[in-house]
Formats: C-alpha cells, structure tokens, sequence
C-alpha cells in the first residue's frame, strides 16, 4: 500500500508528478510565478497568518517560537481550517499533498507550522 504524504515546496521550485495537489498556502500570489508554471488546485489564503503577526515575525529565526505560538493559536480558531483539513486529508486518499508557499526559509516559515498541525489533527478524526 502506498503511503501519501504532505510535502512542502517552494512555488519557485519546478513542478514535479510526485507533488500530487498542490495548494499554496500564502496570503499573496508569489511574486513573479505565474499562474501556469505555478500549476496551483487551491489557493488556502484563508488559513494563512494574519498580516499583523507574519509582518510581526518578519522571517527572523529567533521569533520563530512566538510566531509558531500565535499562529498556531489562529489556526484553532479559524472556521476555515476544518475544511482545509478536511480538503488535505481527501486528497491524500488519491495522492500526494503539496503546500507551496513563497518564503526563502525552508524551515522557519508558516507552512513548517500548518503542516504540522494538520497532521496532527487529521490523526484525531
């Protein structure tokens, strides 16, 4: 039995078979991709950091904790991140899941943090 997986890439990165769906989850189009080599199925802006903590976290690694701390308390209370779950775990019965997002850090950015809590609460379902 194959096992699907949420992946994390770049929307700078080259589109590749095994990325499955692909969502960008960031609030705004990447600057300079267009909307074909993009190849985006679902643009999740609503479950993206609000604009006051992501310009508060501005990509420093030693804010990382509070950003993942705030972020992570929006996303329990958005009504939108039950569908979105929903969406990610229906997809992965089919193939592969990629969040595609812009930011040039791989590993102190929000997808680090959405992919993880939907993980985590895909398992409670």
């Amino acid at each position: 039995m194959t096992t699907h997986k949420i992946q994390l890439k770049r929307a700078y990165d080259d589109v590749s078979d095994d990325d499955g769906y692909r969502i960008l989850v960031d609030r705004l189009w990447p600057r300079g991709v267009s909307k074909e080599r993009a190849q985006i199925d679902l643009w999740a802006k609503d479950i993206t950091p609000t604009t006051d903590i992501r310009e508060e976290f501005h990509h420093d690694p030693t804010l990382f904790p509070h950003f993942k701390e705030e972020y992570s308390g929006e996303l329990k209370t958005n009504p939108k991140v039950s569908d979105f779950i929903q969406t990610v775990s229906d997809k992965l019965k089919k193939g592969n899941v990629t969040f595609v997002y812009a930011a040039k850090d791989p590993v102190y950015n929000h997808v680090v943090i959405l992919k993880d809590y939907v993980e985590k609460h895909m398992t409670k379902k």
